[in-house]
């Protein structure tokens, strides 16, 4: 890993990534995911439910998968972001939320956009699947430009958690 310190200052660069985690636009972000859940899955155990029936079997098969991967994505950047959550609000140590970050699988599942099928399914399925690539993509960028050592730290961090995790570390919790 290369050691980013001002060769002036001895200090390291500020993480914008880590700003924007413990800052209100990384509440707007939690929000705007939290609803995008909710949303979504208003929309399947509904009228998504209902549109579904009257698709042809390409259409149903299409459907089907990418409900599955849509569900799948929400979930994973769900996960994350209550870890998040939770190290903002002291409710766990940035080595906790770091160890059970590794569970969570931001990687992109992919989405056939074309093909048999797909012109069938609802317009409000793809306009969610849509939302949910967006939202993954900003979590991919703000997780991205978090570095090893600030993973899961918001820029506010309680000085007692910041020695808990510096124990941790010498001690290889």
């Amino acid at each position: 890993m290369t050691d980013h310190t001002d060769i002036f200052t001895g200090e390291a660069p500020i993480s914008f990534a880590n700003r924007l985690i413990g800052s209100d636009s990384f509440n707007d972000l939690f929000r705007q995911g939290m609803a995008l859940v909710e949303e979504t899955a208003a929309y399947l155990d509904g009228p998504g439910r209902d549109a579904s029936r009257t698709l042809s079997r390409a259409g149903s098969l299409v459907y089907a998968t990418e409900s599955m991967r849509l569900t799948t994505r929400l979930m994973q950047l769900a996960s994350w972001l209550l870890l998040q959550r939770a190290v903002n609000e002291g409710e766990m140590t940035a080595a906790q939320a770091g160890q059970e970050k590794n569970k969570v699988n931001l990687a992109s599942l992919s989405t056939a956009t074309s093909g048999p099928g797909w012109d069938e399914i609802p317009v409000e399925l793809k306009e969610l699947i849509t939302a949910s690539v967006h939202l993954q993509k900003r979590v991919q960028q703000l997780d991205g430009g978090m570095s090893d050592k600030q993973i899961m730290r918001p820029a506010n961090a309680n000085p007692v958690n910041q020695q808990l995790d510096r124990l941790a570390a010498a001690f290889g919790g």
